[in-house]
């Protein structure tokens, strides 16, 4: 299916089902938000992180959090729908923003539970290794997208995820980067305790020969 939306090109990976908090100040993005909100309409982030807008996500504006003197604004937005984009327009439809043709992308909701489950447990293992940082609550997460900024992937790597068209691949590789980055932090772990005892006296067990 394709539908005609605003564009806004931004060096980040939106995911469905997530909020994504803007604040607002060029002028063409500023048209871009009071155009949606005096005509009730959505717009697309085009991720711009891989120096090309061939993917982004259709959003919502949910609440417009504080107005500024000068017309800058502070928007909430919720994430929609995966997209590719057909034709970028810049700017579109004599507006100072960008926009154009877009296809919704067919997400195919094929989890399988026990790997839902194992991810889960793996989030939790990860904020516990964190500290300090409070853990996200994971009781009602359905998909790898509500958490997906989270658990420490990299630009490139969210932006693979926005590519997969199946929950379970999503599920395969956090759960794959999870296990890879969980003992590494081990491993930091171990060698900043090892480094903080560099210089103290040790009391040590003679070995028995």
């Amino acid at each position: 299916m394709s539908v005609e939306l605003p564009l806004f090109p931004l060096n980040i990976v939106a995911f469905p089902g997530e909020g994504v908090n803007l604040h607002i100040f060029e002028p063409r993005y500023k048209q871009l938000v009071n155009d949606c909100l005096d005509e009730g309409l959505t717009f697309g982030i085009a991720s711009y992180v891989l120096n090309k807008v061939e993917l982004g996500t259709e959003v919502k504006i949910v609440e417009v959090t504080k107005k500024y003197p000068d017309g800058r604004m502070d928007i909430k937005t919720l994430g929609l729908r995966v997209f590719e984009v057909v034709d970028f327009q810049n700017p579109w439809r004599e507006k100072l923003y960008a926009g154009g043709s877009v296809k919704i992308v067919e997400d195919e909701n094929d989890k399988d539970l026990s790997e839902l489950v194992r991810f889960k447990e793996l989030v939790l293992e990860l904020f516990s290794w964190l500290g300090e940082v409070q853990p996200p609550d994971i009781s009602g997460i359905n998909s790898v997208f509500e958490i997906g900024h989270k658990i420490g992937l990299k630009p490139e790597e969210e932006y693979l995820l926005l590519q997969m068209r199946k929950e379970s691949e999503r599920l395969r590789f956090a759960i794959d980067h999870l296990t890879k980055l969980i003992p590494a932090l081990e491993r930091a772990q171990s060698a900043q305790d090892k480094i903080k005892q560099n210089g103290h006296f040790k009391h040590l067990d003679p070995l028995k020969f």
